[in-house]
């Protein structure tokens, strides 16, 4: 041992104190009398003390790593799949961060430093990205019944809680699902029906300007003996539909007995169902002239054209409005835009629109009603045949006959299609022809079935548009639906096969 030299012997000795870690064997190390230690640059213990410290961190890596892998395979059997995830990428940021903190800094770690914390966030943002899977039932044990757990044979029968039992909270209310039949009959007491209030004062001003519009008249044109003005309508007649229907005024021509004539169109040159002829006759006894209604003669027939220019031109400029409308508290204004004369009623209560109309009326009550209405073409000189009054009566008396609700029916009706804008062209015209016939061929017409009546009247009109045919319930020769184009017919079919699959859109 003594030939030994120093370095070898220093070399081989092994300290294994508590204060000093353990030391593996390695290169020779020259001691402090070598001549090659001597000549050695410091940087080289420095190296050396570098090497230490990577071999100690291999080391702690190694158990930090173990540690990691034992903590990550639990967690995948408690957290589950997600959960381990998530566990796993917030333990690895950890890690790195320790890593940086115990290893040593080089060039290349301080130049990989915003490189690693660019990483680190993206992984970071995986804690959010990722989606928390809930732990989910096998379906063998779904299929199995619950099997409660028996009381234990140590505990006694009985109940053993000493406390007061805590009652289960309140269930919220279930919402609230309403019928079609009930939905209905919501939107008929929101948007149909109006108050008694304003009807009656919608009848009371209709009454006064009748009886100014009148006095205009006989004062304007004494020679021409016109009847009685008298206000009628659907808000006479119980089928107002909210405040969009006008109130007719009509003013009838008296004619003289045995010299007028009244001719069906369909003998007329111009063969139209839908009008009528008034010719003037007896005129070897009593020429033209000795009747104050000649003038309007045009070709031996009482023309509509003229005395509905006359009338708009009174109305328009001769009447004086605001006089009127000063003296009845409300706003008269006469509508020049529209075709048929109107009068725009503007009270502080409410709206209010009268149709002023020319009518030819027989002397008979199953005479037709005719009004002098703006037609086109050869019909421009036939009057019009008014089937409001027939339709009017003729619901009134099923209604009464088993109190049913066909006017509720059509009252419906012409709301749903005022308030849809594809459904707008049908008016009441079209929609009181489809409840007369379902009135008709139904029998129970109680409220409780107006939901089923509705429907039906829906079909009804989406058949009759599919053949481009609604025939007219008193003269089956006149089809109402001969006025639509094409183009307006396949919107309102349309329009009312959608209100078939969901009828609630239409209300």
């Amino acid at each position: 041992m003594s030939s030994l030299p120093l370095h070898v012997l220093g070399a081989s000795l092994h300290f294994s104190g508590p204060g000093c870690p353990p030391r593996e064997p390695g290169p020779h190390r020259p001691t402090r009398g070598c001549c090659a230690a001597r000549s050695a640059p410091a940087a080289g213990s420095r190296r050396t003390m570098a090497e230490f410290s990577q071999k100690r961190g291999k080391q702690r890596d190694e158990v930090l790593g173990g540690t990691v892998d034992f903590l990550l395979a639990n967690a995948r059997l408690v957290l589950g799949v997600g959960g381990a995830a998530v566990l796993g990428i917030a333990t690895l940021a950890v890690k790195r961060l320790i890593d940086r903190a115990t290893s040593p800094r080089d060039e290349d770690d301080a130049k990989g430093d915003s490189t690693c914390l660019e990483e680190s966030w993206k992984e970071l943002s995986l804690l959010k990205a990722t989606p928390r899977q809930q732990p989910r039932t096998p379906p063998a044990a779904l299929s199995q019944p619950l099997s409660l757990p028996g009381p234990s044979p140590a505990s006694p029968e009985g109940p053993t809680d000493t406390g007061p039992q805590m009652s289960p909270p309140p269930s919220s209310p279930a919402p609230l699902c309403l019928t079609f039949q009930e939905k209905l009959l919501a939107f008929e007491q929101d948007h149909v029906t109006i108050p008694a209030a304003q009807v009656a004062l919608a009848k009371q001003l209709a009454a006064d300007i009748a009886l100014q519009l009148q006095a205009y008249l006989r004062n304007k044109f004494p020679e021409l003996p016109f009847g009685a003005l008298v206000p009628s309508g659907p808000l006479y007649d119980g089928l107002q539909a909210g405040a969009a229907d006008h109130v007719r005024l009509l003013i009838p021509l008296a004619l003289e007995g045995g010299l007028w004539d009244l001719v069906p169109g369909l003998d007329t040159v111009a063969r139209d169902p839908r009008c009528w002829a008034v010719r003037r006759t007896q005129l070897e006894f009593r020429p033209r002239g000795s009747s104050p209604w000649d003038r309007f003669l045009v070709g031996g027939y009482l023309s509509p054209r003229v005395p509905l220019e006359l009338l708009r031109k009174a109305l328009a400029s001769s009447v004086n409005w605001p006089a009127i409308g000063g003296l009845l508290g409300c706003l008269i204004r006469p509508s020049v835009a529209s075709e048929e004369p109107l009068l725009e009623v503007q009270h502080e209560c409410l709206e209010l629109t009268v149709v002023v109309l020319l009518a030819v009326t027989g002397a008979a009550a199953e005479d037709p009603v005719l009004l002098a209405w703006p037609l086109e073409g050869l019909a421009g000189s036939l009057w019009l045949q008014d089937w409001y009054p027939a339709e009017a009566a003729r619901l009134r008396a099923l209604d009464a006959r088993d109190a049913g609700a066909r006017r509720r029916l059509l009252r419906l009706l012409c709301g749903v299609c005022r308030s849809h804008p594809a459904l707008a062209r049908l008016d009441r015209c079209h929609l009181s022809q489809v409840v007369l016939r379902l009135g008709e061929a139904e029998a129970d017409w109680a409220e409780a079935a107006l939901g089923q009546r509705f429907l039906q009247a829906l079909e009804a009109l989406v058949h009759s548009l599919e053949r481009a045919s609604l025939p007219c319930h008193f003269n089956p020769g006149v089809n109402l639906f001969g006025g639509l184009r094409a183009e307006e017919i396949d919107a309102l079919g349309f329009a009312l096969y959608r209100g078939l699959r969901a009828p609630e859109r239409l209300l």
